[in-house]
């Protein structure tokens, strides 16, 4: 209400004060310069400012990308309905703070605007006046504050309800900020909600995930929505990795369900330094065969897994079977491996503009891998050469190498699949991590397993090093 009637005001102020002006210029003209001279002055100024204040104001492009439909809300600016494909722009005036925009879900509003909706509801309106309730994904900005910056972020602290992406469209700034990963389908069941996937503060209401007092920090929960959105708010401390600016002015853009390609590539060598024949494999990117010491050199996008298949028979037409890292029969892979198998995983361009890597054995193990930076930007180096396959238990003991438990067992002790926070390192994962200290062995393993190297370096993976 007083932004609106602040603009009103300023409008009548305007609309009245040049008139009078016009008027005191006729009149005053040829006796009075000077005090004609000092009115046009203050006029001037008094447009000049209003101008400067005004022209800042930064446009918020809102995108539905979903194929289904949502309810877009904005506080400020309200909400609206959003088919597929539809956009929704509104403004905000510098010094804005506090604001928020989020999709609502399975809505029904009658013609007064008034009802419910399943995830991010604000009041049973469908103009928002307030907060949504949980769950919701959240873009938050704050404009002109601090030394001309805005301040902008995405929050999944209310939990999660459709992928978001939140990025700046002016020449100035070049910022992204996504959360695209499939938190609903992964959701562990504590948090599961119709519609979303609930934030651990509303769900438990404690300290612990609330940060209401004290010391807080990051809890299992929290980092089951860092590990899945490393650039998003996961808890109400999360400020260090979730905060980013842009010079005031900029304007924006909010997509809901974003496309899932980020568009970013890099260059890998594969190279196989066994004594033996292997079948290199690549999801997304086929396969090829490669005798001792013959490499692959492939551009890859986005994010993927790269592992080596052995003692494989294929056909002329590509079809065929391996012992160990199989898909689906095929040489060039269009799906993920079957253990074991040692894999290489990435991700490019995900986290302020850096790629992240690791190697894994939580399929198991089939060959020795290294998996490296070869840009004079980035060297860093992960690699799993520990004899595995001669010191495996028995009961992991398989043909084409060594299993890993949950592949065997299927239980929730060894897959963290139903209570993520009292899940931990086992003697299983313990046989792999001591032989491979930087390898994640088990879903929960110490996040120094993943490294980052800036986007644009370039990797190569080798099997045997």
């Amino acid at each position: 209400m007083f932004k609106c009637s602040l603009v009103v005001k300023l409008s009548w102020i305007i609309n009245f004060a040049t008139p009078v002006i016009i008027i005191i210029i006729v009149l005053y003209r040829h006796t009075h310069y000077s005090f004609f001279s000092k009115m046009v002055s203050i006029y001037s100024f008094f447009l000049v400012t209003l101008s400067i204040t005004w022209a800042h104001a930064a446009k918020f492009n809102i995108i539905n990308n979903c194929p289904y439909t949502v309810w877009a809300a904005a506080v400020p600016g309200g909400g609206i309905k959003l088919d597929n494909g539809q956009t929704w722009t509104i403004t905000a005036e510098p010094g804005t703070t506090r604001a928020r925009i989020w999709a609502r879900t399975n809505c029904q509003f009658d013609a007064s605007g008034k009802g419910k909706c399943e995830t991010g509801d604000c009041n049973g309106l469908l103009e928002c006046q307030g907060d949504g309730a949980a769950p919701h994904t959240l873009a938050e900005y704050a404009l002109k504050q601090f030394d001309d910056l805005d301040f902008i972020d995405m929050s999944n602290i209310d939990g999660f309800n459709v992928p978001m992406e939140f990025s700046s469209v002016s020449p100035s700034c070049n910022r992204t900020i996504k959360c695209n990963a499939n938190i609903l389908g992964e959701c562990p069941t504590e948090l599961k909600v119709p519609g979303g996937c609930n934030g651990p503060c509303p769900v438990f209401k404690t300290n612990e995930y609330c940060c209401n007092s004290g010391n807080c920090g990051p809890t299992d929960l929290s980092k089951f929505f860092k590990d899945r959105c490393p650039d998003v708010y996961s808890y109400p401390k999360d400020d260090p990795t979730s905060t980013f600016t842009c010079p005031s002015g900029t304007n924006y853009e909010v997509v809901f369900c974003p496309p899932l390609t980020r568009r970013s590539k890099a260059a890998f060598e594969i190279q196989n330094n066994c004594i033996y024949t292997v079948w290199a494999a690549a999801n997304p990117g086929g396969g090829k065969e490669l005798h001792q010491h013959q490499s692959w050199h492939i551009n890859l996008t986005d994010a993927g897994s790269i592992w080596a298949r052995t003692n494989c028979n294929f056909s002329a037409d590509g079809t065929g079977n391996c012992e160990s890292g199989d898909c689906d029969g095929v040489l060039n892979c269009a799906s993920d491996s079957s253990p074991p198998v040692t894999l290489a995983e990435y991700s490019l361009n995900v986290s302020k503009n850096f790629d992240l890597f690791n190697l894994s054995l939580m399929n198991g193990f089939n060959i020795p891998m290294e998996f490296k930076g070869t840009s004079s930007m980035c060297t860093q180096v992960i690699k799993c050469a520990g004899d595995i396959n001669g010191l495996c238990p028995n009961e992991l003991r398989h043909p084409g190498g060594c299993n890993n438990p949950c592949t065997l067992f299927k239980n929730d002790q060894f897959c963290c699949n139903v209570d993520r926070r009292s899940c931990g390192a086992t003697a299983y994962s313990k046989f792999f991590k001591n032989l491979c200290p930087n390898v994640y062995t088990y879903p929960m393993d110490d996040p120094a397993s993943t490294l980052a190297c800036p986007t644009g370096t370039g990797y190569k993976v080798v099997f045997c090093p």
